[in-house]
């Protein structure tokens, strides 16, 4: 599956391996990153897409403004995400 903006990933590879991002856009090969702490919107991380695994496609208001290339700011990306760790958990107990 081919990862694309607005998506939760998960690292495969480096320091921040196992957590998860939201793609703010995607060039070539790569993708840029932000989780809201310690990437944020204005610097996100540029990661190679063969190390990053499609965590989950999302809907709602975070998404639907990266899809429309508008200003995303770092707490909602932290709360998108916060949600959805949660909800992860929740269906793994």
């Amino acid at each position: 599956m081919d990862i694309l903006a607005a998506q939760v990933v998960k690292s495969l590879a480096g320091r921040d391996r196992g957590k998860l991002f939201i793609v703010l856009k995607t060039e070539e090969n790569f993708a840029y990153l932000a989780d809201g702490k310690l990437r944020k919107t204005e610097n996100p991380k540029r990661k190679k897409i063969k190390h990053l695994q499609h965590f989950r496609t999302c809907e709602g208001p975070v998404f639907q403004k990266i899809i429309n290339d508008e200003r995303v700011l770092d707490s909602e990306i932290r709360k998108a995400l916060y949600e959805i760790y949660h909800e992860e958990s929740a269906k793994q107990a």
